[in-house]
């Protein structure tokens, strides 16, 4: 019988340290000039094969480039000339750092190579997690100015901390995956070769992005949703981020990333420390779609405050109201959600201070007076009473000039002396990092959320820094950090003190979609744009990395009011059906039978629901304009397999929708038409998807094992 060998083990002979997963092997060497290097990431390996791996070295090293081989973080020194994963810089103007290793720590999962500066006050460790349900390995770094507190100021600039760098084995050829967009177009995958050169994936916005992701996945071109190896990395961080993806020409690949971007630096003195964000990495043998699973695994897992917890069928008001709310008309609102099915009404934009528009009022966190006479109160009561949960739109680190908040604190704002401010929606950003104005938002939520019995937050940021200073602070960059950190604890507090309040993460549609965003909050709102045609493709690049649980997906009203698109009810409830459920069309233009078939839908929904939020998610494509994604109950019980297809040409049959996460072994029951189906055709050929004729069509399939 073949012992199990622990998760983390180091070997001070050889400095070889091995860092094991279910289905992976992690393992790096410390060389003999004090610097960590990759030596492997892939399928398990025994001890005797690991222990035979060569030092890693490029074949281009030589006099031009001697110390070659992959750092597990780079510095600045030696002859390195990949991007540099820490930049130093001291007083006396000396750049980058060099590593003498002072040891390492094993605490059951976890690991920490420990590494001091050869001739400087400074000490770096490099950190490393895993866990025994997941193969997602998590890293992060330390850096501490080792001088006397107290003693002469001696500070270091960081212009660089990475959380970790990652290195994918030689292959044939490399492709990077990603994604793109820009507001309203979020979650764009893109699948390309890698050029030999340096690739430049980041955010200087303050927030994760719109236009871009802290995710990629790497392989060697051939991989497919079902097959081929796939090394993927997730970047736990909600502000600007930078990651740096170099091929170089002799066919080794590598990536730097964490959080910040080039041209900011930040401040050490003498007994601080700067903690990085956690950066995950995955490999996995079976393609995209078993990396994504795993991905979601842990997510779920690991992530997620409350995982087991049903994601409600909410409505939100902003579509059917926009700015135009006042109390008599949310309440006819809540009425009909509540007779749609819904269990959670979210009153949005427009409650507060003197908001009639988006020119005034943010900051001003009290209800309009005019719109809501006795407060809030009433309508969460009504709301309450009709069986839902009472949810708020906030948008706390906004304000506009026109505001009572700016009017007491223009010296709040994110702001750089003597520059003109820039105005985004009319509104500037709240500096976070300012222990006064952190503490403020910390009250002002806490208490609209006794004062008006709430239960769900959706926490919105509807523009990106400009002109980010901090006037007579003494090291202003700090801001790009500690704004982050500061709507983390934030949320964190608020978690802590009210139990059972939920936070939905929003910034102008998903441009803070993050790992370190979903810790603390429920779901995130995906995207502004509601076209049923259009979130296929978003909700495809979300799936990558996040789990349907955390992909809040709304119905709303046709002609979209994004796209203009018209669209059949059935169609806009099938696609939306393949996250967390919500409405956000103006229920009181609907006729009655189209509110009598969202009721329909929506109790559909909750019985699905379980194995949508919960289940293994397989995304499936036959080639043609059908797509459809299934979910697969983790004993293999129960399926549901949600079908679309925008267009069609005439005479064209969809082809069958081929299911290979059934077992070929099995036989499945199609309960609605009576029929049981062998698993070994539904995996090989596939399986009607029974849509209806014209475009936008769409499809639910349920089916349960019978046998064996």
């Amino acid at each position: 019988m073949r012992a199990t060998l622990p998760p983390v083990t180091f070997d001070p002979d050889l400095r070889l340290a091995s860092l094991r997963t279910p289905n992976s092997l992690y393992a790096l060497r410390v060389g003999a000039d004090g610097s960590p290097r990759h030596l492997y990431w892939g399928a398990p390996l025994d001890t005797l094969a690991l222990t035979a791996l060569p030092e890693a070295a490029s074949p281009a090293a030589g006099s031009f480039e001697a110390d070659a081989a992959p750092d597990e973080l780079a510095p600045q020194t030696g002859a390195r000339f990949g991007p540099a994963g820490v930049q130093i810089r001291f007083a006396d103007g000396t750049r980058g750092t060099q590593w003498r290793f002072a040891g390492h720590t094993v605490d059951g999962g976890e690991l920490r190579l420990h590494l001091e500066d050869r001739h400087r006050p400074l000490r770096t460790d490099l950190c490393y997690r895993v866990r025994p349900d997941t193969d997602v390995i998590e890293r992060w770094t330390e850096l501490t100015h080792t001088g006397a507190a107290g003693g002469p100021p001696d500070p270091v600039t960081v212009g660089r901390l990475d959380s970790a760098a990652w290195t994918a084995p030689p292959l044939s050829e490399y492709r990077l995956s990603h994604l793109t967009g820009g507001w309203n177009s979020e979650f764009q995958l893109q699948r390309d070769r890698l050029p030999v050169a340096e690739t430049v994936l980041t955010s200087r916005r303050g927030l994760t992005g719109h236009h871009a992701s802290p995710w990629l996945a790497v392989d060697d071109g051939t991989a497919t949703e079902e097959a081929g190896a796939v090394w993927s990395t997730a970047l736990a961080w909600s502000g600007s981020w930078r990651v740096t993806v170099h091929r170089d020409p002799v066919g080794r690949t590598t990536w730097t990333g964490g959080f910040g971007h080039e041209g900011i630096a930040w401040t050490l003195l003498p007994g601080q420390t700067l903690r990085t964000p956690a950066y995950a990495g995955l490999y996995s043998p079976d393609g995209f779609g078993a990396a994504s699973r795993t991905w979601h695994a842990y997510v779920r897992r690991h992530v997620l405050p409350e995982p087991e917890r049903d994601r409600p069928v909410l409505y939100n008001s902003w579509e059917a109201t926009g700015f135009d709310v006042d109390e008599a008309g949310q309440l006819r609102l809540a009425r009909l959600a509540a007779r749609a099915g819904a269990e959670l009404f979210v009153l949005d934009d427009g409650w507060f201070g003197t908001r009639r528009d988006d020119r005034s009022g943010l900051g001003d966190w009290t209800p309009r007076k005019e719109a809501f006479p006795g407060g809030l109160r009433p309508l969460a009561d009504e709301v309450h009473r009709l069986g839902m949960d009472f949810g708020l739109w906030v948008e706390p680190e906004m304000v506009n000039r026109d505001s009572e908040l700016y009017r007491s604190h223009p010296d709040w704002v994110l702001h750089a002396p003597r520059l003109d401010a820039t105005e985004l929606r009319n509104q500037l950003v709240l500096n976070f990092a300012r222990p006064e104005v952190e503490e403020w938002a910390l009250r002002t939520l806490d208490h609209l959320v006794r004062a008006h019995d709430v239960d769900w937050l959706k926490w919105d940021a509807n523009r990106p820094f400009t002109e980010a200073g901090w006037g007579g602070h003494p090291d202003p960059d700090r801001l790009w950090i500690d704004h982050t950190r500061a709507v983390h604890r934030i949320m964190d507090r608020l978690r802590a003190t009210h139990p059972g309040l939920r936070i939905e993460a929003c910034a102008g549609g998903g441009a803070r979609v993050d790992l370190g965003m979903l810790a603390r909050t429920d779901q995130a709102w995906t995207s502004d744009n509601t076209d049923p045609v259009d979130r296929i493709g978003i909700q495809h690049g979300f799936g990558q990395l996040f789990p349907a649980t955390a992909m809040a997906a709304w119905v709303t009203d046709s002609p979209n009011p994004a796209t203009g698109r018209r669209t059949p009810l059935r169609f806009r409830f099938h696609v939306a059906m393949a996250g967390a459920l919500g409405l956000g069309g103006d229920l009181t233009s609907w006729s009655e039978e189209e509110l009598a078939e969202a009721a329909e839908l929506v109790a559909l929904y909750k019985e699905i629901r379980p194995l949508v939020q919960r289940g293994h998610q397989h995304r499936v494509a036959t080639g043609g304009p059908v797509t459809a994604v299934h979910y697969a109950a983790p004993d293999d019980s129960e399926h549901v397999i949600l079908v679309w297809r925008p267009t069609t040409r005439f005479g064209h049959r969809p082809d069958p929708v081929r299911l290979p996460a059934l077992d070929p072994e099995a036989h499945y029951l199609d309960p609605e038409r009576d029929h049981v189906h062998s698993g070994a055709v539904l995996v090989r050929r596939g399986i009607d998807p029974r849509l209806p004729a014209g475009d936008y069509a769409s499809g639910l399939i349920r089916l349960r094992r019978v046998s064996p």
